[in-house]
């Protein structure tokens, strides 16, 4: 339950229709007629948080086999199907969910939107297939360690989150793949790909009507359900003081600052929005405060941005420097000057309304298509709830320069971080 934001009275409703499926399916419909296509976009509360450790990357790999057929498609006929009709297919899995998509014709739905529900419901992950699929997220794995940024900010997530899922890549360990079997993999899936788990978003030039029945079709009939391992308990997510971790790589052209800071999750929704403000007015463009002085002016940087992920349990927020390793005493520094400044002097009104402009703007591009739209209400009701889904828009400009001092100052602390240097051997 999301319960600290606080929503403008005069927000604009929800613009997507929402049913609830009698077996607990959500199902979400928004009509848009500016073109003859539509995009279905399924959502799992299955990513890679929900593994217990020696499953690590059970989520991912599953992502991988649910496209290798079911007892009436063999493995490529799905993405035959797809392209054979001019439409695009596609997945992704992270801590949080896994996602499943199509885009495709309005005309080509009845005879597509069945077949994707079949691999959901109805992988039948073939021993052979499990074998010689492995050895393709593997590579994936290794290919990750040959990407410094990538590494980087994986070591990251183990030092903010050494106690809790979040901490673990989602593609997983190699040894613990290594491990796995064909049938655990059916256990987790039986266990996950669940109705109550699972939403179904329709955004397209597709009616209502016809919508709902031809997802209450073709999500009729779900595996048996089955248990498996479920993650443990995890500690707390406060960090008491810098933790910090040194790479050394070669063929490294410049330095890696990377900064890290747990932030609130969906239950501090409000809060969290605050935060992605301040990570504009830090880094977002070349007029930004960390840009203008470190890359601009001062050009102690090649170049610096800032991040904030907005997650289920616990929210990142992140400031990423590229940058000589002379430099590197001297920019931590002076970012954590910057950060006590912002936990002691309110923003500027003129700046604070600019990164309000800039976030609203940048929302709005966002939102242009189906499948951006699909993406927004899947992922909002994956975390939270979908109806929250425009919130965003509204409520970023209802904050106040003193509201934002509280912000940094209790969540972004100069004194309790992580930081990740990665070094040029």
């Amino acid at each position: 339950m999301v319960a600290l934001l606080k929503i403008p009275s005069d927000i604009a409703p929800f613009p997507a229709q929402r049913y609830r499926l009698t077996n607990g399916l959500l199902l979400l419909h928004q009509q848009v007629t500016a073109a003859p296509v539509v995009t279905v976009d399924v959502w799992v509360k299955a990513g890679a948080a929900s593994e217990p450790d020696p499953w690590s990357g059970m989520a991912h790999f599953l992502e991988h086999m649910i496209f290798k057929g079911t007892s009436q498609l063999v493995p490529g006929q799905f993405d035959q199907i797809i392209e054979n009709r001019g439409g695009v297919t596609n997945a992704a899995t992270s801590h949080d969910y896994a996602h499943f998509f199509i885009s495709t014709a309005a005309a080509d739905l009845p005879e597509t939107l069945p077949h994707l529900a079949d691999l959901l419901l109805n992988a039948t992950i073939p021993d052979d297939e499990f074998d010689l699929e492995r050895d393709v997220v593997l590579e994936e794995i290794r290919q990750s360690f040959d990407d410094p940024d990538s590494l980087g900010f994986q070591v990251l997530l183990e030092t903010l989150y050494p106690a809790h899922p979040y901490g673990r890549p989602v593609l997983g360990e190699a040894e613990k793949l290594l491990e796995r079997s064909p049938q655990e993999m059916r256990w987790f899936h039986h266990a996950h790909y669940q109705p109550e788990n699972m939403t179904v978003v329709v955004i397209g030039d597709i009616s209502w009507d016809q919508t709902v029945e031809a997802v209450s079709q073709a999500f009729a009939d779900f595996p048996n359900r089955t248990d498996c391992p479920r993650p443990g308990q995890s500690a707390e997510l406060t960090l008491a003081g810098i933790r910090r971790q040194t790479l050394e790589l070669p063929r490294l052209g410049l330095a890696r600052l990377m900064l890290g800071w747990t932030a609130p999750g969906v239950d501090q929704l409000h809060d969290a929005y605050g935060l992605d403000l301040l990570s504009a007015l830090l880094a977002g463009g070349r007029t930004s405060r960390l840009v203008r002085e470190l890359r601009e002016e001062r050009h102690l940087v090649q170049d610096i941005s800032s991040g904030f992920s907005l997650q289920r349990d616990s929210s990142l927020f992140t400031i990423t420097a590229w940058l000589e390793p002379e430099h590197l005493n001297q920019v931590e520094a002076i970012i954590g000057d910057r950060l006590s400044q912002l936990a002691t002097v309110p923003i500027d009104q003129v700046e604070l309304k600019r990164c309000q402009r800039l976030l609203c703007n940048d929302f709005a591009f966002s939102t242009e298509t189906a499948s951006q739209l699909a993406g927004l209400y899947g992922y909002y009701s994956t975390i939270a709830q979908p109806e929250l889904a425009f919130a965003y828009p509204q409520v970023i400009p209802t904050f106040e320069a003193e509201e934002l001092r509280q912000l940094a100052e209790r969540y972004l602390s100069p004194l309790r971080y992580a930081a990740v240097v990665l070094m040029p051997i």
